[in-house]
């Protein structure tokens, strides 16, 4: 198969600092609110790379759930290899990857987990198959079988078959707090437009221009 002929011209919009918000986590917003409106698929989405005891980085896509000045936060079983990466090392990266509008975020930071109130409004907000979900996988863990799988995820529905599922004590969210964040807008002939936040001591960004 042949792929290096493969390319297109990134030809959409431009990005100058004068459109930039101040604050990253507003443009950030903007942004999201675009993704949104055009009707990407999983517009929340974000691949979240976390790195292992021995330096092995891995990724996978997660929804993000809440933003706001603090950060980004998302949710996930505390037995995955993902929470056991972040509780050994809390450096994290996250990339929303918005292809059709030929832009990309990059957020640097550190996460931390959210407390367990927070975890329980949003564990409750979550459709019940969900819920049962949560207890039916112990994430990143071997299976024998699909159907092994489902039946355990059965045997959960049968369990808690009448009233609330309890937030399983397995189960938690992180925030990722940033310290740097990128947005990069498409440019003709692969000169991308690139834009770097960077916090100071005092909590403020500075921004900075890359090159492609």
């Amino acid at each position: 198969m042949k792929i290096d002929a493969i390319r297109r011209s990134y030809v959409k919009d431009k990005l100058d600092l004068d459109k930039l918000n101040a604050d990253p986590i507003a443009q950030f917003e903007f942004w999201l609110k675009d993704a949104i409106a055009a009707e990407l698929p999983d517009p929340t989405a974000m691949c979240v790379a976390s790195v292992d005891a021995q330096g092995q980085p891995s990724q996978r896509l997660v929804l993000l759930k809440d933003v706001s000045s603090e950060g980004f936060t998302f949710y996930t079983n505390l037995g995955s290899r993902k929470a056991t990466e972040l509780a050994g090392n809390p450096k994290v990266c996250l990339h929303f990857p918005w292809h059709p509008l030929e832009r990309q975020v990059i957020v640097y930071g550190t996460a931390e987990r959210v407390s367990n109130t927070q975890v329980m409004k949003y564990f409750l907000s979550r459709p019940k198959e969900s819920q049962l979900a949560a207890w039916a996988s112990e994430q990143s863990r071997p299976v024998s079988t699909r159907q092994a799988l489902m039946q355990k995820f059965a045997e959960i529905k049968h369990k808690f078959e009448h009233g609330e599922v309890p937030l399983p004590s397995f189960w938690g969210g992180f925030l990722v707090r940033p310290h740097k964040i990128e947005f990069w807008q498409g440019g003709e002939h692969r000169l991308h437009d690139r834009f770097m936040y960077s916090k100071t001591a005092d909590n403020r960004w500075d921004i900075d221009r890359l090159c492609p």
